[in-house]
């Protein structure tokens, strides 16, 4: 980085060609940015990569690569990693299957069911995301879904007042781009669950059915209240 620029016509007093200068920027540049980070896969907090197909551009163990979407209630183009606050909670990204079926099965299963693992780690008077956070991601774009048809798992009651949190339910730029899902290589047919750590870093990557499997992931160190 210190050197001088190399000169063709001087080349015995060295330095280091521009383009190539340029090239050893933009290769270290997640690294100067401080999220080159790589936990290893197959420990408590970070799962093996056996899914990771179904969402190639969320690297298990590295941070979580933000993306523009428009957020459902109010159509606000925003950057999905910019919409979680730093609260201390795990964040649950369900993208969407082709039809949706996979994916309003599965805030059936979170709402549900005595296994869900927001029913079995929430403790007792908290808000519904106060341990684990939940976000969706549909395919279509936000003029093609309907608000109060969404799953009640994404239009939870919070708060003192029991309020309803609009702000869990996102879709891709369709207008400014670029698209989510192929911006971030997730699987279109059969989507992906993407869990990510309190500190940002990927968790896990699951398939949109494997429910027992996710709150297995979160019984390996979260309280049951149970």
């Amino acid at each position: 980085m210190a050197s001088p620029p190399k000169d063709a016509k001087r080349p015995e007093v060295g330095g280091v060609d521009p383009a190539e200068l340029q090239a050893y920027f933009v290769k270290s540049g997640r690294y100067t940015a401080g999220v080159a980070t790589h936990y290893p896969p197959a420990t408590v907090l970070t799962a093996k990569d056996t899914h990771q197909d179904l969402a190639k551009g969320f690297t298990l163990g590295m941070r979580f690569h933000s993306a523009p979407v428009v957020r459902l209630a109010d159509a606000k183009p925003m950057q999905l990693g910019h919409a979680a606050r730093a609260d201390g909670a795990w964040r649950v990204y369900a993208f969407a299957d082709a039809s949706g079926r996979q994916l309003r099965s599965f805030a059936a299963f979170l709402a549900e069911s005595a296994n869900s693992p927001i029913r079995r780690f929430t403790p007792a008077g908290s808000d519904i995301d106060r341990v684990i956070d939940i976000r969706a991601v549909f395919q279509q774009g936000h003029r093609e879904l309907k608000v109060e048809e969404l799953p009640p798992a994404l239009l939870p009651r919070k708060g003192h007042f029991g309020l309803i949190d609009y702000e869990k339910t996102y879709c891709p730029d369709l207008k400014q781009g670029p698209d989510i899902f192929d911006l971030r290589g997730i699987d279109r047919e059969k989507g992906a669950i993407v869990v990510v750590r309190p500190d940002q870093y990927v968790a896990n990557v699951l398939p949109l059915d494997a429910h027992d499997e996710l709150t297995a992931f979160f019984a390996a160190f979260l309280l049951d209240r149970r």
